[in-house]
């Protein structure tokens, strides 16, 4: 790579500082920095600049005009049973037909669970401690043979852990998905600023670098190529989930189907929240169009509205799973004003360096970084819909490492819903009040992934006991 038309670039840019201390590099260093650079667009960083720092917009739109979104009711909760049935007929269409993929952003390493590694190979299940990885590509796996369709998976990693998630599932033989139906594919980045619009660096030979927020999965199913391949393969619509959640259900053809019929660029999921507090974002409608707004941006006052019947006027809260279509990606993708997503600002301490190339650790914000969220692209699409989910068989996240949304919570979440699933398909299991079960125990996907497929599987091969750690597969 030629160094001077780079180099040029910056400085007529007003970005030379990028490389001050080049001369001090190795040929080494040098490449990696240069690498680094063709990665930055000089004039969006600009842009960006100028509109979220020189002029300072709010950093929420506020409350004004923000409406209640409706969405879909479980059949449980009042909703219409014929036409859940006629969503999950048209989901599973689809399937048997290999229109859909299944899509999982894991860019995210598990440092706030104290574990030094790529967060899709934590252990989570209770008795085999499958990774998470492991307990999507079962289930994507269980999916495929179903409707008689092989699945492709496409993982958006980051380039903190892209290399370790490739030699993870190679030395595991893509848990028998096929080294060609699993696709990885790094996230983008976008480099961090001073307060002043100048590219800060984290050493003398390195930009500070930050991936781009789950919203840039849009931009890098479109860089990778992703999109095209899907389109040779007949795959229109994707199912998008986040992988520090191992009860999401990967292929869910009810789900897939309400996307279908109502002929929807996206689709989300959306589950009532627990309590008011509860910090999910709250699916709005504003002037007519659906939107998620960020539980920080609504006033608590707001969120503790109560209908008439006592329950939440906002209830309906974001839990990042979502179903897309595949042309709707690209649009995205390709920008342009009037379907852009939009970055967000946030002000951070970023370790960088001072004019002497010290290190500096600050104490206090010194500059931004940019991100994007998946869901804003809510507003651009045609026809979008949110269905309800329930908890319990849908979000039990991994997300800290003790008390709420953690290994252990999870853990017993997983318990409860196999605890559940045995006793309906006719199992003698004993559960405490909560619906936990007195042993450890376990259904891998591939004996059963929800109530129906279980009992299948249970009426075929029932356990003659259920004892402590037994694991059905």
């Amino acid at each position: 790579m030629s160094p001077e038309p780079i180099i040029s670039r910056f400085t007529a840019a007003g970005q030379g500082q990028v490389f001050r201390f080049w001369n001090e590099l190795a040929p080494a260093e040098r490449e990696a920095l240069l690498a680094q650079a063709a990665e930055v667009d000089l004039d969006e960083i600009a842009r960006l600049h100028r509109e979220l720092v020189v002029e300072k917009p709010a950093t929420a739109a506020g409350v004004a005009g923000l409406e209640p979104a409706p969405f879909e009711p479980r059949p449980e909760n009042g909703g219409d049973t014929a036409k859940w049935m006629r969503a999950r007929a048209a989901g599973e269409e689809a399937l048997r037909a290999g229109r859909v993929a299944a899509f999982t952003v894991a860019g995210g390493q598990g440092t706030r669970l104290g574990y030094d590694g790529p967060k899709g190979t934590f252990p989570v299940t209770p008795v085999k401690k499958k990774t998470l990885f492991q307990v999507f590509a079962e289930k994507i796996l269980a999916a495929g043979r179903r409707f008689g369709r092989p699945l492709h998976w496409f993982i958006m990693t980051s380039h903190a852990n892209h290399a370790q998630t490739e030699q993870f599932f190679a030395a595991h033989d893509y848990f028998g998905l096929g080294r060609d139906r699993v696709h990885l594919f790094r996230q983008g980045r976008m480099p961090a600023i001073g307060f002043d619009g100048k590219i800060l660096l984290e050493t003398k030979g390195s930009i500070a670098l930050s991936p781009d927020g789950h919203g840039g999965s849009l931009r890098a199913l479109h860089r990778s190529g992703a999109l095209d391949l899907m389109e040779r393969e007949g795959i229109d619509t994707l199912s998008y989930f986040q992988v520090d959640n191992p009860l999401v259900r990967c292929i869910d053809a009810e789900f897939i189907g309400f996307h279908l019929l109502a002929r929807s660029e996206m689709s989300s999921k959306a589950l009532p929240k627990a309590y008011p507090e509860e910090k999910v974002g709250l699916f709005c409608l504003r002037d007519g169009k659906l939107m998620v707004a960020e539980y920080s941006d609504v006033p608590m006052d707001v969120q503790r509205e109560r209908n008439a019947d006592g329950s939440l006027r906002f209830s309906a809260g974001s839990i990042a799973i979502h179903v897309i279509d595949r042309e709707f990606a690209r649009r995205m993708a390709a920008g342009g004003a009037a379907v852009e997503l939009p970055f967000h600002r946030a002000d951070k301490k970023i370790p960088t360096v001072d004019a002497a190339g010290q290190p500096v650790k600050p104490a206090a914000p010194n500059g931004v970084k940019f991100e994007l969220f998946v869901f804003d692209a809510l507003p651009f699409a045609r026809s979008p819909l949110v269905i309800e989910t329930d908890r319990a068989n849908d979000f039990s996240p991994v997300k800290n490492a003790e008390g709420l949304d953690s290994p252990r919570t999870c853990a017993e979440d997983q318990l409860r819903q196999f605890a559940r699933w045995l006793r309906s398909a006719g199992a003698d299991l004993a559960v405490d009040a909560t619906g936990l079960p007195a042993h450890k125990i376990e259904i891998s996907p591939l004996y059963g992934y929800d109530a129906e497929t279980v009992s299948e599987s249970w009426r075929r091969r029932p356990a003659s006991t259920i004892t402590p750690n037994l694991y059905l597969e």
